[in-house]
């Protein structure tokens, strides 16, 4: 009983991480008509990367509910690592990686990257 608990909060967990992620996206969508809405071009890949990470976001979820589908885990775990390179080079344009919205999106990419390796891992163990 208590290793199901245990299981089931690891599974909210990544849960929460990947819903925690496409909010995320909420928001940089919302900061980018605010910062960009006066930039066609610029705002268009914006909300290209918005597009990107609420589906990052959607495939973590696909992957928390196939946890024997080891290429769907590996596919999130690179996603996520591209993601997570977007962010720290984003914070070093900005001269700022403690900056609250490279922080916010390193933890949860990190979180999701390393739930989906030990997807990955465990589902080659079943």
């Amino acid at each position: 009983m208590v290793a199901t608990a245990d299981a089931r909060s690891w599974k909210n967990l990544d849960r929460t991480l990947a819903v925690l992620l496409m909010l995320g996206a909420v928001g940089h969508t919302l900061g980018s008509f605010k910062t960009y809405g006066g930039q066609p071009m610029v705002l268009l890949w914006a909300l290209c990367a918005s597009v990107l990470v609420v589906l990052l976001g959607a495939i973590n979820l696909l992957r928390v509910s196939r946890p024997r589908d080891a290429a769907l885990a590996w596919i999130c775990v690179a996603g996520m690592i591209c993601w997570l390179a977007c962010t720290l080079a984003f914070g070093r344009l900005i001269g700022n990686l403690l900056d609250f919205r490279i922080v916010i999106f390193a933890v949860l990419s990190t979180g999701l990257i390393l739930f989906g390796v030990r997807s990955a891992v465990r589902s080659r163990s079943n």
